[in-house]
Formats: structure tokens, C-alpha cells, sequence
């Protein structure tokens, strides 16, 4: 778990494709690595990765076929820029929000510009993340927990100030940029939730209308 605090931006290194997994080298800066062994975790742009060599200034990660579709890590490419933050510990202070390391979707930079000090960052969900953006809810974009300013559709808003431009890759970002979207757990598990013993059934076409009328929510 963590905390969508990222500690340090760091640099890809190297890819090496491993029967179609890729192993990935990342070196990461001022990020400290004294307490981290292999077998710990490290989000990687918002992707909960697993340490499995520490070569002194880095390391290396597995990342599967499923992650390399469903991400922006098979986009990477040597001098690629990313975020990264440890895993929490029960005496870390939990300043952002939970986050799991488990992307739920790639979204798009479709607008960005000057707002006095900061910058307002317009980004667009996949349609079917859309219902669990809400205005003033908390979302993860490449490992960096935001609060939504604003929703239209799928797209939302996200204004962001000088502190977060200069220590994360947010200050790489262009109209067109691909990023890692997770959205809030609590908003997922709602969801189910809402379901009820629909959520068994295979096929389940997520929560309608008629799945709140007929568990209570609508009269």
C-alpha cells in the first residue's frame, strides 16, 4: 500500500524483454534504499512493483504482460522519467490518500496551463472509469494523489501547484501524455457494495438504475 506521496522521480535505465515480461532497471536518485530488500514494493508511476535486485543506486523489477498492456510502463523507454514512493508503514503519516499500486486505467493529458502560481491540468478518464471520478474526490495519476477539482464527463481537472510540478514527473507532461490513473478504492468497493447479490452473478452489468430501485435507493 501507499500513500500517493511520491518520495523521489527516477530514471529508467534499462528494459531487458524476458519472454515476453519485461525486467526493468530504474535508478532512483534521492530516494534511499538503506531499509529496502528484495521481495519489497515500490510504486513505479503509480505501478505496485516488486524488488527483485538491489545493484546500489536502484533496482531492478518484473513487470508481467498484464501490466505492460494495461499501463504506461511498456511506453518506457531508457531516460524515461517516473515516480516513485515505498511501501507505507504503520508509523508513515498518511498525507495523501490509500492507494494500492493497481491501475485501474491509462488516462490522457488533454489540456494544461498557467493558473497564477500553479497549473490547472485537464486530464481524460476511460469512459468506464468516469463513474468513479467524483468533484473534490482523491485520484491517482502516476502514483500521485490529487484531489478532482472539477468533472465533465469523463474528463476532470486537477490543479496543481509548484511543489508537485517540480518534484514529480507532472513537470514532464504535454498535451497527448499518457498517464496511470487509479481511482479511489472506496469508490470500487462501493460499488459491489451497491450490487448486492447481483455482483455473483457473471455478467453483471454494474450498477443501473434499476439495481438502485430494486435494493432501495430509488422510489
Amino acid at each position: 500500500m501507499f500513500t500517493g506521496i511520491v518520495q523521489a522521480v527516477g530514471e529508467i535505465v534499462a528494459l531487458e524483454p524476458r519472454g515476453g515480461d519485461t525486467r526493468l532497471r530504474v535508478r532512483t536518485g534521492k530516494l534511499p534504499l538503506d531499509d529496502v530488500r528484495p521481495g519489497d514494493s515500490i510504486s513505479t508511476n503509480g505501478v505496485c512493483l516488486t524488488v527483485v535486485d538491489l545493484p546500489g543506486d536502484g533496482y531492478w523489477a518484473d513487470v508481467s504482460i498484464e501490466t505492460l498492456n494495461f499501463t504506461t510502463l511498456g511506453d518506457l523507454t531508457p531516460g524515461s522519467a517516473v515516480n516513485l514512493e515505498k511501501a507505507l508503514t504503520p508509523m508513515t503519516r498518511l498525507g495523501g490518500h490509500i492507494v494500492s499500486g493497481h491501475v485501474d486505467g491509462v488516462g490522457e493529458v488533454v489540456r494544461l496551463y498557467e493558473e497564477g502560481r500553479s497549473w490547472r491540468v485537464v486530464l481524460r478518464a476511460p469512459d468506464e472509469l468516469a463513474r468513479y471520478i467524483a468533484k473534490k474526490g482523491s485520484i491517482c495519476v502516476d502514483g500521485t494523489s490529487l484531489t478532482v477539482n472539477g468533472v465533465d464527463g469523463a474528463a476532470f481537472d486537477l490543479n496543481i501547484i509548484p511543489q508537485t510540478m517540480s518534484e514529480t514527473v507532472f513537470g514532464t507532461y504535454a498535451v497527448g501524455s499518457k498517464v496511470n490513473l487509479e481511482v479511489d478504492v472506496i469508490a470500487r468497493y462501493l460499488e459491489r457494495l451497491v450490487l448486492g447479490d447481483a455482483a455473483a452473478q457473471p455478467g453483471s452489468a454494474g450498477v443501473t438504475l434499476q439495481t438502485l430501485a430494486d435494493n432501495g435507493y430509488l422510489t
